[in-house]
């Protein structure tokens, strides 16, 4: 089986050496120690899938509390079908809040859009007279 240090998969997947330790501390992680005092962490082929999955959330805006818990059910292959309806309720929640900022954002913009009207309007009503 195949190991990986920090520093491959910090290069690997682009991200800092702290970024992973972060995720370890997190619980995401779990490499096992070596050398003098434990100094040096290895990460196995499951670490680097959760580090993985931990990023591809990430991506999708799940919070780190969200990751883990989806992260973790894929430990255990007792039931999928509830695994994926739980990554389904996830998902479903995390669109509801993004189109809700969507909204939020497009009033903004036209809000924005409006007062800017209103101020050429009026700088073309001032440069007339």
């Amino acid at each position: 089986m195949s190991t990986y240090t920090i520093t491959e998969l910090a290069r690997e997947f682009d991200i800092t050496a702290r970024a992973i330790r972060f995720y370890e501390d997190q619980g995401l992680l779990s490499p096992s120690r070596e050398g003098a005092g434990g100094r040096n962490r290895v990460y196995t082929p499951r670490d680097r899938t959760r580090l993985k999955l931990t990023l591809r959330g990430k991506r999708l805006g799940l919070s780190l509390a969200e990751i883990k818990s989806l992260v973790d059910m894929y430990e255990t292959p007792k039931d999928s079908a509830a695994q994926m309806h739980r990554f389904l309720t996830v998902l479903a929640q995390h669109r509801e809040t993004l189109e809700q900022q969507r909204e939020d954002i497009e009033m903004s913009l036209a809000e924005i859009q409006a007062h800017e009207d209103e101020c050429k309007r009026m700088l073309e009503a001032h440069a007339v007279t």
